[in-house]
């Protein structure tokens, strides 16, 4: 009887302890590979670095329009980019200009 009893104590403490190993293992690899884990983190971060570097990029080519669209003000146009936009606009070329077609189009 007291060998039953040694081996019932000894084998509850076995179960106690595989349960607790079970859910800390458990609780672990969620903490690592879950929805709010270490991984996801990662690739929070990660997403934070591209859409910071595009607002990046936006925010240059928002200047240059915006260094563009000032020298066409009324108040100061430079004559260079008005001859410019108007032969774009308008399609046409002085006959002293040099025009370069591209020879692969695209359909």
């Amino acid at each position: 009887m007291v060998t039953r009893r040694r081996i019932r104590s000894v084998l509850t403490a076995l179960c106690l302890y595989a349960v607790a190993a079970l859910l800390v293992s458990y609780f672990g690899v969620n903490a690592f590979t879950g929805n709010r884990g270490l991984r996801a983190k990662e690739d929070i971060e990660r997403q934070i670095a591209e859409l910071t570097a595009e607002i990046d990029r936006a925010r240059a080519e928002r200047a240059q329009w915006e260094r563009r669209v000032a020298l066409l003000r009324s108040e100061r146009i430079d004559p260079d980019m008005l001859d410019e936009r108007a032969r774009a606009l308008l399609n046409y070329a002085h006959p002293n200009d040099l025009v370069l077609l591209n020879a692969h189009r695209r359909p």
